[in-house]
């Protein structure tokens, strides 16, 4: 061997034995700093964990239980578009809705009143009335149903029994309260949709699905979605699940955690007056927002698409697969699949499955009471006691049932529970119509830098050393723009300038917006139509 080779098979064994250790080398570690960043993200998202839940119940109550079974019996799965296309919807309005309580720190209804003028706010105030009363509705047909099946009692007795869960809000739910209570009561509603949750688990594993990839397929769009009764029944799933009262709730639900950031950072001093009225005069901060907005966000978005999505798809699939081509699917409701699944699989599948109706039934009956309560404080500002606000909206909903009870029996129940989703998705344009401007409005969305939380500065003491005066640069000079600059007084003795951060809609959020708006409107436009000239549209 010549030296040349010698030295080439040398310096081959050298790289092949610098290979072989390079392969034994461990891969890489995640560095501790990112793992507690993880850990921290985490932990922060476990404190938003409740307002989602709660209003992820506005899309899983009994009304969307009804709509569902109708779906599912008719057309089996090809109605889950229907759905995934109405979460995603409800998804969007309710970004919004957070969007703008954390901003403007108003409800939906406390905007209405301060933007708006007065014959319309009162127009829009009645719209939202009506709403309430049909989402109380489906509520107590719901609970009346599952007592019915539960305990033999007779629904017209039923019906009567459901005021009690007004007790529950009562004594636990305290807007103007700390924050350690309300989440209190976020974890007892939580526990509500947790165990709604449990029984559809077990439901799903329970029926039988003969082919796995028509579930699959089912989210896929099809003609039975707009073809007979398939606009009427994806109307109904569309009101069932993305209901007027939803927005009033996503909006006031937020605001909490950003109060308590600003009170605990010094930013808001809340006055008896200001707690009396529901904390009228307060605005979140810039820190609270950037603090606490993405968190909120991002679980409201969990919620929706785990917790909601998931019942609405299991109560469409669980019907499809037991009542779909049987004798009784043309005139199937909530009693019948209970029947069937009764006889088909257990009397436990039943009675997992009307457990499941009661708990969704109370817990969204607890929230429709305070939306009802933001509406009634929010457009008149005039605050009921919450005794007297849940007896007179749940008087009106229980005597369009009772009467339908004495009347026409089940049916007519079943009946009234899907026709009271239509009227919702038929009220949604119009209530949906002032949170698209208010959130494209650049006026109402901008925020302070200078972290003021006050709408009225007088007389409110605000602590200055908090008030952050935001750097200027030649931009800031040169800009011009007196819609972003103001001039503003605190306490009469000091001037302070002012700079705002614009938080509203961007262009393609707004196009997207309008153009859902259009959408919704037309396709109750044309269930009018249908109704107006005789077509048979209903279930």
């Amino acid at each position: 061997m010549s030296e040349y080779q010698r030295v080439r098979s040398s310096e081959s064994d050298v790289a092949f034995a610098e290979n072989n250790e390079s392969r034994t080398i461990p891969p890489p570690q995640l560095p501790v700093s990112y793992a507690r960043k993880i850990v921290e993200v985490l932990r922060k998202y476990g404190k938003f964990i409740g307002p989602g839940l709660m209003v992820s119940v506005s899309y899983m109550d009994p009304g969307n239980f009804s709509t569902a079974v109708a779906a599912g019996s008719a057309h089996r799965y090809k109605m889950l578009f229907s759905v995934l296309v109405a979460n995603i919807l409800a998804a969007f309005w309710q970004c919004l809705c957070a969007k703008l309580g954390a901003v403007t720190g108003l409800d939906l209804a406390q905007n209405c009143r301060r933007h708006l003028p007065a014959n319309l706010n009162l127009m829009l105030y009645i719209l939202a009335e009506v709403a309430i009363i049909a989402t109380d509705l489906a509520e107590v047909v719901g609970t009346a149903i599952s007592l019915n099946i539960l305990f033999n009692i007779p629904l017209p007795l039923g019906v009567i029994l459901t005021v009690v869960d007004v007790l529950v809000v009562l004594m636990a739910y305290r807007p103007n309260g700390s924050l350690r209570l309300i989440r209190w009561f976020e974890m007892f509603v939580s526990l509500l949709v947790v165990a709604t949750v449990v029984c559809f688990s077990i439901e799903l594993f329970s029926v039988s699905i003969d082919n796995a990839g028509d579930v699959f397929r089912g989210f896929l769009p099809s003609k039975a979605v707009v073809e007979g009764d398939g606009i009427y029944l994806s109307l109904a799933i569309l009101g069932a699940t993305v209901m007027p009262h939803s927005l009033y709730l996503g909006s006031g639900v937020v605001q909490p955690r950003l109060r308590d950031y600003d009170i605990n950072n010094g930013h808001y001093k809340p006055s008896e007056t200001d707690i009396d009225n529901n904390h009228d005069n307060y605005k979140p901060s810039y820190d609270a927002i950037n603090e606490t907005l993405n968190y909120t966000i991002a679980e409201l978005l969990v919620s929706l698409f785990t917790v909601a999505l998931f019942v609405n798809c299991s109560i469409l699939i669980v019907s499809g697969a037991t009542l779909h081509g049987t004798a009784k699917d043309a005139s199937a409701d909530l009693f019948t699949i209970y029947e069937l699944l009764c006889k088909s699989l257990s009397k436990a599948a039943g009675t997992v499955f009307v457990l499941a109706l009661l708990f969704s039934g109370q817990s969204a009956g607890i929230v429709c009471t305070l939306s009802g309560q933001m509406v009634s404080e929010g457009f008149l500002n005039w605050t009921i006691a919450p005794a007297l606000r849940r007896a007179l909206t749940r008087a009106v909903a229980i005597t369009p049932c009772l009467i339908l009870v004495l009347v026409a029996g089940r049916r007519g129940l079943s009946g009234a529970l899907n026709a009271s989703q239509v009227v919702l998705s038929l009220l949604l344009p119009f209530v949906s119509a002032p949170l698209l401007y208010f959130t494209s409005s650049r006026k109402i969305m901008r925020v302070e830098l200078v972290n003021n939380c006050y709408y009225d500065l007088r007389d409110v003491g605000i602590p200055l050393h908090n008030l952050r005066r935001p750097e200027r640069n030649d931009e800031d000079d040169n800009n011009g723009d007196d819609d972003d600059i103001n001039n503003f007084e605190i306490d009469g003795d000091s001037s302070t300038e002012a700079l705002y951060a614009d938080m509203s809609n961007s262009t393609f959020t707004s196009v997207c917006a309008v153009l859902l708006w259009v959408f919704i409107s037309g396709l109750n436009f044309y269930l009018l139509a249908s109704f107006s000239t005789g077509n048979d549209v209903h279930m």
